[in-house]
């Protein structure tokens, strides 16, 4: 998936309804775009987080993504209309709850990734997990019922 290919951002800002093929593409694309930014939450792109980024979005959604990509996604300007929290919160209604929690799951590997985690990347991770309305509980892995 080319980052330049997010065509699901301006049909959800449109407010269209979304089907599930759509909603397994938003999934894509807010990961594609979280993931991005995350690498550079730091204001530090380390090739270790850009390589577990392009790890992540294949074993999420089979597709490769350069490097290139990450690099040009994660460049705050791509962003000047509408904030990633602003994007996150106007599309979480429309995404699964299981994809939202994925997203932040995924968000913490790639911050652990170069065995090091700042104070920008924590604050990064907490308005993500905000915007996309994860609970602590979901984060932890914590579902009410029966456990194993």
């Amino acid at each position: 998936m080319a980052i330049a290919d997010l065509k699901n951002v301006l049909k959800i800002f449109g407010g269209s309804d979304v089907s599930e093929e759509q909603r397994n593409e938003l999934f894509k694309e807010v990961l594609v775009m979280t993931l991005a930014r995350a690498a550079d939450a730091d204001i530090n792109i380390q090739t270790v987080e850009v390589d577990r980024i392009r790890d992540i979005i294949k074993e999420h959604t089979g597709e490769d993504v350069s490097a290139a990509d990450i690099r040009v996604a994660a460049r705050a300007e791509l962003y000047a209309e509408a904030t990633l929290r602003k994007y996150l919160s106007s599309v979480r209604k429309r995404m699964k709850t299981s994809h939202r929690v994925s997203t932040v799951d995924a968000l913490a590997d790639v911050f652990r990734s170069d065995k090091t985690v700042s104070v920008l990347e924590i604050d990064f991770f907490n308005g993500v997990a905000d915007a996309l309305q994860v609970t602590p509980a979901q984060v932890a892995g914590l579902v009410a019922g029966d456990v194993d």
